[in-house]
């Protein structure tokens, strides 16, 4: 009997990371979107190599490559959604307290601290790199029709660090902000699109639903690992 789809599928994919180089990769993306220049640092080897590496991810519909909304010349690459399953790569997922961090603080990272609460039932704060006065309009009616209650104003990220030790889960939700910092590599990425450029309603409520999937990705990892500890 021919191996169905599904399983041929599978098999492509546990071919690609069959390769020590390849599972760093997919190890590294389970976490955090990358940059190729930061997961060539991450993973030692050279920018031509680590192309090669990624075009075999990409070609077995593991990872997928996007434009950086903040410096166009830029990409980030990350897991396509389901690329794991049935896979079990990766790397251990943080918990606890949270901080999430863009540029204007005004609709991504509250969103995402908001979000962790509930989830959680943990702390979360956010900040901004250069901060708005306000929260954005368009965030405080996502925050209403997703049941979600904002916290505080938009703050500045030194006023943030200074105020107090970092949390242990600290992830950039935006582009520029993760570029203008160049942060420590135990901080997160996820290169989330800004709902302020397109201003509508639908992009503010998509906003909402990647970072909720993202949120429920990291803590169910870090569940599975308690699970399965002794």
């Amino acid at each position: 009997m021919p191996p169905s789809p599904s399983r041929l599928d599978r098999a492509r994919r546990h071919a690609a990371l069959g390769e020590p180089t390849r599972l760093a990769i997919a190890d590294e993306l389970t976490r955090s979107d990358r940059s190729p220049a930061e997961l060539a640092r991450l993973v030692g080897v050279a920018s031509n190599l680590l192309a090669h590496h990624l075009d075999v991810l990409e070609q077995v519909g593991l990872v997928e490559r996007g434009r950086s909304s903040g410096d166009g010349r830029r990409r980030y690459v990350h897991l396509r959604p389901g690329a794991l399953d049935g896979l079990r790569p990766g790397r251990p997922a943080p918990t606890g307290d949270a901080l999430f961090v863009c540029t204007a603080n005004s609709a991504r990272s509250p969103l995402a601290a908001a979000l962790w609460r509930r989830r959680t039932g943990r702390p979360a704060t956010s900040a901004g790199t250069h901060p708005a006065e306000r929260t954005h309009p368009g965030a405080v009616a996502a925050a209403r029709r997703a049941g979600l209650e904002l916290a505080g104003g938009p703050t500045a990220l030194a006023d943030r660090a200074a105020g107090g030790a970092v949390p242990g889960v600290v992830v950039t939700v935006c582009d520029r902000a993760h570029e203008e910092l160049d942060p420590d590599p135990s901080w997160l990425h996820w290169s989330v699109p800004d709902p302020v450029a397109r201003g509508t309603a639908a992009a503010f409520d998509e906003t909402v639903r990647e970072l909720t999937v993202r949120i429920d990705a990291l803590v169910a990892a870090a569940d599975d690992e308690r699970e399965g500890s002794p």
